[in-house]
């Protein structure tokens, strides 16, 4: 009789299969950490990004190099994930929060190596995230979101990293004035909404110091006719998407005509439809027509002789940031226009020629809930980094409307955590102890960062820092302009809390994630393999498997 082969299963091969792929992550999230290290702080360096199509873009933004960068491994694509969903959800420290998660990753390597189970060292790194928070709270202090110059000094901190911080005061003001204008209260609860009602317009020429946020709207178009007026003073405006156009019969329409005199009543029906849908819209006495849709040149004839000035083929969301701003409301119909949707919140209305192009601006208004930016500067590629530091800056000025709270930058807030969080490490008994006290190592990757990015001493610097945070001075940070101790309080560096609770939450989460994966398995090749003999006519042969 022929003995059954016995199967022994080896944990040691299984644990040895799981510490490869999870070296093999930490690995990729070191890479992608140190790519961008030195984009960290003011003395930060620039990165040259060539993008497919051959052209260039010069920037330190950690998210816009993140987006460019083409990477295989799934560990790395999870790690430039994160500087999107920082982006996304608090619009800053996307640098901070990819080189807390690689550093985060990297303490978690010698606990692997020793046999530390996975998930032990998960429980402690979710332990030290909830202490961490609870750190943050403690060290921050409340904010007045009215005081201009407090909202000032904070903007400043986010931009004083980026390429536009030698007009720093001039962008803070732009982000700061563009946030109180879209800032609304609905429902007792209130909204800003940055990404819908605050356009950026980029024209290149003329000076950076010409850059302003109107009281109103612009958008880059021009009258539909030339004798139509350019300039009009407190305007009634009628929003449509709609065209004021000959509505046409479907595609299978056919039209026989076998007399002259039925053609002759054919036009006129046209021409009739297209007076009916002007008179529909001179009934309510409006100054300016904007349609999202096309307006024909009879149209154009028969509102030039009402003294009505037509824009068409406006953008959706440029239409909607002109509802808010004049209190116009966007009709579907002519036939459904009313009085009370015509808008009357507009001061001017003027068309502007800048450089070749003509710009309507609908500026002075009352109220305005939306607004323009408008970005003056030399070239094309210096306007794109302007703009992306000033979305930077309105969404750190956003965040604190939400949350008026306020951390100290520099680092400070990082060293806090880790003299705090390697204190409690004290009081865990058991295991866990040694992982948590590694996020507290993990938290001077920041301060050390920003020392090493202006050339100055880090042991000597983070020794200092320690001393400060021992005696109780949680405000001391680095100076990133010369690499020195410094108390952040009177330097007048600080950073939204929401913006630290999400850089920690973020880092820690993802770490946590990726240190749960114990295999990558590729679906990929196996495909592959199975097409190529389909093609070949072949059939494939499962392996034996061997005892």
């Amino acid at each position: 009789m022929m003995q059954q082969p016995i199967i022994v299963m080896n944990t040691n091969t299984e644990r040895e299969q799981g510490r490869k792929a999870q070296n093999a992550n930490i690995q990729a999230a070191k890479v992608v950490a140190d790519i961008i290290r030195t984009c960290l702080g003011p003395r930060s360096m620039l990165k040259m990004l060539l993008d497919p199509m051959g052209g260039i873009v010069l920037t330190n933004d950690g998210n816009a190099i993140l987006r460019e960068v083409e990477v295989a491994h799934p560990a790395a694509k999870s790690m430039i994930e994160l500087a999107r969903t920082q982006d996304e959800e608090v619009g800053d420290g996307t640098t901070s929060v990819i080189i807390l998660a690689g550093e985060v990753l990297n303490t978690a390597m010698p606990f692997l190596e020793r046999n530390f189970h996975p998930i032990t060292i998960i429980a402690a790194f979710k332990r030290a995230l909830e202490d961490g928070l609870a750190i943050l709270k403690s060290v921050a202090k409340p904010v007045q979101t009215e005081d201009r110059a407090q909202m000032l000094a904070l903007i400043k901190s986010t931009i004083g990293t980026k390429m536009t911080k030698t007009w720093s005061d001039l962008m803070c003001g732009l982000a700061y004035d563009a946030v109180k204008t879209v800032a609304t209260e609905v429902n007792g609860r209130r909204e800003v909404d940055i990404k819908r009602y605050v356009r950026v317009e980029k024209i290149p020429g003329g000076e950076i110091e010409e850059s302003c946020v109107l009281d109103g709207i612009m958008v880059n178009k021009d009258i539909t006719h030339p004798k139509m007026r350019r300039r009009i003073e407190n305007p009634r405006v009628v929003l449509l998407d709609c065209p004021l156009e000959y509505k046409k019969g479907e595609s299978q329409t056919n039209v026989e005509v076998t007399d002259e005199a039925h053609w002759a009543r054919l036009l006129e029906i046209e021409e009739e439809q297209v007076k009916e849908l002007c008179d529909q819209i001179i009934r309510v006495k409006p100054d300016i027509v904007f349609t999202e849709k096309g307006v024909s040149d009879l149209a154009q004839h028969y509102l030039l002789k009402q003294n009505i000035t037509a824009i068409r083929r406006v953008r959706k969301t440029d239409n909607n940031r002109i509802a808010r701003a004049t209190g116009a409301t966007i009709v579907n119909r002519v036939e459904d226009l009313k009085e009370s949707d015509v808008g009357e919140g507009c001061g001017l209305f003027e068309v502007r020629k800048i450089g070749d192009e003509y710009f309507v601006y609908l500026v002075q208004c009352k109220d305005p809930k939306a607004c323009t930016v408008i970005l003056r500067g030399p070239s094309k590629d210096i306007l794109q980094e302007i703009d992306r530091n000033l979305q930077d800056a309105m969404a750190v000025a956003r965040n604190v409307l939400f949350e008026p709270f306020l951390c100290p930058g520099g680092g400070a807030s990082e060293m806090a955590l880790a003299y705090q969080l390697a204190q409690k490490a004290n009081a865990i008994s058991g295991a866990e102890q040694w992982p948590y006290r590694s996020v507290a190592e993990a938290m001077e990757v920041i301060p050390r960062t920003l020392v090493q990015n202006c050339g100055g001493n880090p042991i000597k610097v983070l020794t200092a820092l320690r001393a400060k945070h021992a005696a109780g001075h949680t405000s001391w940070g680095v100076d990133g302009e010369n690499g020195k101790a410094i108390d952040m309080a009177t330097y007048g560096i600080w950073e939204p809390l929401a913006v630290k609770a999400q850089t920690l939450k973020t880092a820690i989460e993802s770490a946590c994630l990726l240190l749960r994966v114990d295999d990558i398995v590729s679906g990929v090749r196996r495909q592959d393999q199975l097409q190529q003999s389909s093609m070949q006519g072949g059939q494939q042969v499962p392996e034996d498997v061997q005892g």
